[in-house]
């Protein structure tokens, strides 16, 4: 077999690679080009306002819900096989999204895409690895992500140009021949699988728990008040745990919880992922409700620092894996400091160069999330632990939204907004650009942009304060290896 001098990738694994790029780029531009012209699609539906944010959170809540099905499903059936199957499913589904004549049709159709990406990430990831010799996976992995992570740029400009000029049905319309060609690649790929679980059957009462926990969860940490999710929750999570310890194929392998560097860097992406969702929210929002910027003019000013996000999966991938829990932290030190900044600054020019170093430095903990984590667990369950990491990163995609004080601290004129993960060259969030009001804002007495009619916007110091946090956290953690290793 040929292998390639410049990225040691024979021509199947170019083409796991392309697949991958291709397959997360359709997932990541569907939720950025969608985001904007969600208050277009209910006006033309003609739906409620509860109903209409279920066009995001119910594509979410299977997309997250079902990620670690997807990922054991991949390596029991086949990656290739379930990559192919997802991006089919991702791609009638946009199709049935693009002819919804109601808003009900439209969610349904949202949820069964939501599967299909569910789908995709776990298995494209776990394909590349497999499909790249020792050494080479996470620096192929971060250039497939950087590829996606353009999505970050293009994606918002795409959906407001197609919105305006044809319609928003030409959004889910765009994603199509893009996740055809996902498919085309994938096909072309190297098959895989868990070798030791061929004959395994899926461990449904694993699989029932944990999607049903996961959903508990997700609806908990949209709706903090309702300790009833927090309830189930908790009762279908040991549920699940005491089914895997009694499953002779577990859905997931409990030892995995007890691989400290994946659990480490798991629950630091997630924290870079909800910095990245509240990141993307406040910087828009402020420039056009505090310094009264029009839509496009933030627009444009932002691809700074979406570029600087895209950049992250590709940086990622060159660090080693010994080396990702100590990046990571500094990673987090790194964003807290620039989101503070962020907050503190007074002007937009200064507004802008603190947010391109947040993501920067959020764009490679992100990448960091998924390149890093499929670096430190056996090949064979590789499908499974992208598919619980990628279900972490999407579940606690929306708290980043709530840490910025969101819905009690928008000014007048703000529409609704909503925060999802796809995987990007950073951890793969987008978040809504909302509308502007028509009115230049102030600062107020306490450094807070204010709007003219005198709401307070949304504030990064709580995102600041949880990169710090974990930051610490996770340098605790790379003492603590470091000092094992030593041993």
């Amino acid at each position: 077999m040929s292998v390639s001098a410049m990225n040691g990738l024979s021509p199947q694994g170019r083409w796991a690679q392309a697949a991958l790029a291709v397959g997360a780029f359709c997932v990541q531009l569907d939720s950025f080009a969608l985001n904007p012209v969600l208050p277009v699609v209910r006006a033309d539906l003609h739906g409620s306002p509860a109903a209409a944010p279920w066009v995001v959170s119910g594509y979410l809540l299977a997309a997250g819900a079902l990620m670690p099905v997807a990922g054991r499903l991949a390596d029991l059936c086949g990656r290739r096989r379930m990559l192919a199957v997802g991006a089919v499913l991702f791609g009638v589904s946009a199709a049935l999204c693009a002819v919804a004549p109601s808003l009900p049709f439209l969610v349904a159709a949202r949820v069964a895409q939501g599967a299909g990406g569910a789908l995709i990430m776990p298995a494209g990831l776990a394909l590349l690895t497999n499909a790249c010799p020792p050494g080479h996976g996470r620096r192929a992995t971060g250039r497939a992500l950087g590829l996606a992570g353009l999505a970050t740029v293009c994606g918002p400009f795409l959906g407001g140009v197609l919105a305006r000029s044809a319609s928003w049905r030409a959004v889910f319309w765009m994603t199509v021949p893009l996740a055809a060609a996902a498919v085309w690649c994938a096909r072309r790929a190297a098959e895989s699988r868990d070798p030791a679980a061929a004959e395994l059957p899926l461990d449904v009462a694993g699989a029932v728990t944990a999607t049903g926990a996961l959903v508990c969860l997700a609806r908990w940490l949209d709706h903090v008040t309702i300790w009833a999710w927090a309830a189930g929750a908790l009762l279908l999570g040991a549920l699940f745990a005491r089914a895997e310890r009694r499953a002779p194929a577990p859905l997931v392998d409990l030892a995995l919880f007890r691989n400290l560097p994946y659990v480490t860097l798991t629950a630091a992406g997630a924290v870079a992922n909800a910095a990245t969702v509240a990141l993307l929210y406040v910087v828009p929002l402020t420039l056009q409700q505090g310094y009264g910027w029009t839509v496009l003019e933030a627009g444009v000013a932002f691809l700074v620092p979406a570029a600087a996000l895209a950049v992250g999966g590709p940086v990622a991938g060159r660090v080693r894996p010994r080396a990702a829990v100590p990046v990571m932290a500094a990673c987090l030190a790194g964003a807290g400091g620039a989101l503070w900044a962020a907050g503190a600054v007074t002007g937009a020019a200064a507004l802008l160069a603190a947010s391109t170093g947040a993501a920067a430095a959020l764009g490679v903990a992100g990448g960091l999330a998924l390149t890093g984590t499929q670096a430190v667990v056996r090949r064979e369950r590789a499908g499974e632990a992208s598919g619980v990491t990628k279900s972490v990163l999407t579940v606690t995609a929306g708290l980043g939204l709530a840490l910025t004080g969101a819905g009690a601290t928008s000014g007048p004129g703000t529409t609704g907004s909503s925060a999802g993960s796809g995987s990007s060259g950073s951890s793969g969030s987008s978040g809504s650009l909302v509308g502007a009001v028509g009115s230049v804002g102030v600062l107020g007495l306490d450094g807070s942009v204010r709007t003219a009619g005198g709401g307070v916007l949304p504030s990064l110091a709580l995102p600041a304060v949880g990169c710090l946090a974990g930051a610490i956290l996770a340098a605790v953690v790379a003492l603590l290896v470091g000092a094992v290793r030593r041993r």
